[in-house]
């Protein structure tokens, strides 16, 4: 009995015999170029089915067609071989996945000031409009990129819907006289990088929840390509920053960890500041299915050399702790490379801490550094008992304190040129009452007001410089 199948297959066969004659390739090359591709069969077997002698199975037919179209698309005009499908079989993507797919293919090797071009393009499989913010590094306002662009100007983080769904990260209907528009949060894992724009076409409606759903996966895909881009091309860098960093600032800005990050059982966060003269504060954090592990370094900001310092204890740091060592054996590296590099003038401050994920242990380690807080369930940002050594670099070993966190709480560390910026009056920042203010926020948000806080309250004038890192042990669902 012949079946529709198999009838099919014959038709296949013989255009893909039709093609190859059109190719100019001996059946040699033709093999070579199947064989590549993973096909099986020999080269004998190859020639016996191109003459319909030998059937070959539906994935070996389709090897034998690419083949031969590889050779044609060498060849202008030249008519393909089909594949496999069935006649009325349409294969090309549609909706959201051909937004998705549509942007993924035309990022590919794309200039990155390209990209917004290639994003707009993507929404318009979902009959979108969409246009691209991006955060400056101060994290005041939302810069539309190109930053040209026609009728768009920059917003306000605090006060825009624009801000809302970035300080939410999330997504937020606006309705105004232009007609309604969602904002919706850029992500590059969880770390916040800007906001979409998005304008409905005539038959789409922005309240559907499904097209919310959609446009969250578009901005979280464009998130992770555009932050891919900046590592390769600085025009999207150079519209998030507003003014000049000197070169001390551009190497720590470099050094720096993404600003947030997350996985199932903690949140990190953190910031500097001075954003754009930043001299001697730099964080790192590591998480992992058990454990993270989290270091604040602080150098000062008045030495010549306090930017490399605090540049070499990072980098000890990374490499024990990627090496799998403890506490204590990035607490020896630190001390090593410092000592090593700088002599006895050495003097880098911190805190390394590490946190059990699965019972909330915590393990810390002050080096000349600010003891952690703790934000929970009480009254305020408790002090977590420490017995602080000496800075890294004298090689004075410390001891390890202990503490046990609570599901929900916060963990922060921080340098004390956060707790210690001052008004011109003289009057201290309150790093605990502003915690407890803004504890109602996600993680990022929570490093983003804080730090906006500080620079408030002292007028933007810090005499040292201020690092914050968050580590949230969320509750248990």
């Amino acid at each position: 009995m012949v079946t529709l199948s198999s009838l099919q297959a014959e038709e296949q066969r013989r255009i893909v015999a039709a093609c190859f004659a059109r190719t100019g390739l001996t059946m040699e090359q033709l093999w070579l170029r199947y064989f590549a591709l993973g096909g099986d069969v020999s080269e004998v077997e190859l020639e016996a089915f191109l003459q319909g002698l030998l059937p070959l199975p539906r994935i070996q037919r389709d090897m034998v067609a690419h083949a031969v179209n590889e050779r044609l698309d060498e060849i202008s005009g030249a008519r393909r071989a089909p594949y496999s499908r069935e006649p009325s079989e349409d294969t090309r993507p549609r909706g959201p996945l051909a937004a998705l797919v549509g942007l993924l293919d035309g990022a590919h090797r794309v200039a990155p000031e390209r990209l917004p071009e290639v994003i707009a393009a993507a929404g318009r499989a979902l009959d979108l409009r969409i246009a691209v913010y991006l955060a400056d590094y101060d994290q005041h306002r939302l810069i539309p990129f190109p930053e040209r662009s026609p009728g768009r100007v920059p917003l306000a983080i605090d006060t825009s819907t624009a801000g809302q769904a970035y300080r939410q990260a999330g997504t937020m209907l606006a309705e105004d006289s232009a007609g309604p528009r969602l904002w919706t949060t850029l992500l590059d894992g969880d770390e916040r990088v800007g906001v979409l724009e998005v304008e409905a076409g005539p038959n789409t409606d922005l309240n559907d929840p499904s097209l919310r759903t959609q446009c969250h996966w578009l901005a979280s895909l464009s998130g992770h390509l555009i932050a891919a881009a900046m590592r390769y091309g600085d025009g999207l860098d150079m519209t998030r920053r507003r003014r000049r960093r000197d070169p001390m600032a551009e190497l720590l800005w470099q050094h720096l960890p993404p600003l947030t990050a997350a996985t199932r059982d903690v949140v990190v966060a953190g910031g500097v500041e001075p954003a754009y003269d930043v001299r001697g504060v730099t964080f790192d954090y590591a998480l992992s299915e058990t454990t993270a592990w989290l270091a604040i370094f602080d150098a000062g900001r008045d030495s010549e050399s306090s930017g490399l310092a605090v540049s070499a204890a990072l980098a000890a740091y990374r490499s024990a702790r990627r090496e799998g060592e403890g506490l204590r054996g990035q607490e020896s590296a630190v001390d090593k490379a410092l000592s090593t590099q700088f002599g006895a003038e050495a003097s880098v401050r911190g805190t390394l801490a590490e946190v059990d994920l699965a019972h909330g242990d915590l393990r810390h380690l002050e080096a000349g550094g600010e003891a952690p807080l703790v934000l929970g369930s009480g009254p305020g940002p408790a002090t977590v008992d420490s017995a602080p050594r000496s800075p890294f670099g004298a090689g004075t070993p410390g001891r390890i304190s202990t503490a046990r966190l609570q599901p929900g709480d916060l963990l922060v560390l921080h340098t004390e040129g956060l707790s210690e910026a001052r008004s011109a009056d003289g009057a201290r920042f309150s790093l605990a009452g502003s915690l407890e203010t803004n504890a109602g926020y996600v993680p990022p948000e929570i490093a983003r007001r804080v730090l906006q806080a500080a620079k408030s309250h002292c007028h933007n004038a810090f005499a040292a410089d201020a690092g914050l890192l968050l580590a949230h042990w969320p509750k248990t669902p």
